[in-house]
């Protein structure tokens, strides 16, 4: 039996580890997700950014989703990151999710063409109308240059697919905005990892998180806490954890979070080119924050 996708709680972008060949590490990749259950997180998803969705190929990312179902077996909801270039490839890109067992996705904006607000609107439409997938729209105008507004969810609304957002315009008025204009409807999900206290501190639902993938257990008890409105000892977690999350908010967030997991022995640290290893001062600098932080993580209950 899977458990239901509520869209609450902390779901990682989880990564794609590599082997030293590039190819996906498929063991590496079990030992992450396995951590991530044992801490508690409530679902995971493949091939986001962090999952480096633009350097995996289509059957790629349907050979991961199938091998994270059998080591998931239903314990948490599999959610699968749609980012296409084309409506066409979109909905056939959905219709498969749906027959290879995914529980929902997380739907981009078109990718590679900056869409005005209409076709943006009708993109998301016709993926969610060719699917009963539940979906968690991906706002992150920062680095894809669309915002979804609140007009434009006026309009998705009437899809019941459209269930959710991850909310990275990295405005936190923007939680208040969505929570006074749709209520429960659209549940809302905190995506930038150096305002996640504060998202769930105003009513967000949960976290689509990124250090969570090297940091599980301490995520999760930060969410918990402020949940239980145990916000000093929150905070607490969320001071130390800082320096570490704000390597999520850099364009090598992926070489730095997986240098972090694989310091916590969660990963491997390979990425497939364009993206290259770190080097010099900045290797050194990112190391010393990862093992400062090592040194310094805080004692959990």
């Amino acid at each position: 039996m899977k458990t239901e996708l509520n869209w609450e709680g902390v779901y990682p972008a989880v990564l794609t580890p590599f082997t030293a060949s590039f190819e996906i590490d498929y063991e590496m990749f079990a030992k992450n997700t396995e951590a991530q259950i044992a801490a508690g997180v409530h679902g995971i998803i493949l091939a986001g950014s962090l999952g480096e969705a633009s350097a995996l190929e289509t059957e790629e990312k349907f050979a991961l989703l199938e091998y994270a179902l059998k080591v998931v077996n239903g314990r948490i909801p599999v959610i699968l990151n749609l980012s296409e270039n084309t409506t066409k490839n979109a909905v056939e890109f959905a219709k498969r999710a749906k027959a290879s067992g995914a529980d929902g996705l997380m739907l981009l904006p078109p990718m590679r063409y900056k869409a005005d607000d209409r076709e943006v609107v009708e993109y998301f439409k016709a993926v969610a109308n060719a699917t009963d997938l539940p979906i968690l729209i991906y706002n992150n105008p920062v680095d894809y240059g669309i915002k979804v507004t609140l007009e434009m969810f006026d309009e998705l609304i009437a899809c019941p697919t459209i269930q959710a957002v991850k909310e990275s315009t990295r405005d936190l008025t923007n939680v208040t905005r969505m929570i006074n204009r749709f209520g429960s409807r659209i549940k809302v999900l905190g995506g930038v990892d150096t305002i996640c206290l504060e998202t769930i501190m105003l009513g967000a639902d949960g976290l689509v998180a990124g250090l969570v993938d090297a940091f599980p257990r301490e995520t999760i008890a930060m969410y918990n806490l402020a949940k239980e409105g145990k916000i000093k000892e929150a905070v607490a977690i969320y001071r130390w954890f800082m320096p570490l999350l704000e390597l999520d908010i850099h364009p090598k967030l992926i070489q730095y979070i997986k240098l972090a997991a694989t310091a916590e022995g969660i990963s491997t640290p390979y990425t497939r080119a364009p993206r290259l290893p770190l080097i010099g001062e900045e290797l050194k600098r990112i190391e010393k924050i990862i093992s400062d932080g090592q040194a310094t993580r805080p004692k959990l209950g």
